[in-house]
């Protein structure tokens, strides 16, 4: 059909998985900010933690947060040369679609800054704060666990430790 997305393995996996997350069981979704370099790993390796974790958002086991800073940093990353051969843009733009679709979208109204080194990083943990995250998902510790807050309970955490805490 006209203006069909292709089918690829990423995308045939997105698919079923998000028939999967549409069904009519309940599951506990645990709140999770997923930083644009897991989405990035994820897309772009066939295996892996990153993948994993992209996995279980489509699954319905965590339920990614959105706001208006991280989605436009995840918008901006579609287009640039960071992906390889591995996907095209309207596979990107698909799965992306797929992970809002079990997202939630949340509104900051507060700002904690200044917290982090990398001042482009706080947008995260403003999001997680205000969304009631229970971790931030990220290949970046040493910036996220770098704040001069404390930060309770919400947890900093790799893809691989986010899959070990929540099997």
């Amino acid at each position: 059909a006209e203006g069909a997305i292709p089918s690829s393995p990423v995308l045939d996996t997105a698919r079923a998985l998000v028939q999967i997350g549409d069904s009519t069981y309940a599951v506990t979704m645990i709140p999770v900010v997923i930083d644009t370099n897991v989405f990035v790993a994820g897309l772009r390796s066939g295996g892996g933690a990153s993948r994993a974790v992209l996995r279980r958002v489509l699954g319905g086991s965590l339920q990614p947060l959105f706001g208006n800073a991280l989605w436009m940093e995840y918008q901006d990353l579609l287009n640039r040369p960071v992906w390889g051969d591995a996907t095209t843009t309207d596979e990107r733009q698909s799965v992306l679609a797929a992970l809002a679709k079990q997202g939630r979208w949340v509104t900051v109204y507060y700002g904690w800054r200044p917290n982090l080194p990398d001042e482009g990083d706080n947008h995260l943990i403003e999001l997680a704060l205000a969304g009631g995250a229970q971790a931030i998902v990220t290949h970046n510790l040493r910036d996220l666990r770098g704040g001069e807050l404390q930060l309770g309970s919400l947890r900093v955490m790799t893809p691989a430790q986010c899959l070990e805490e929540w099997k």
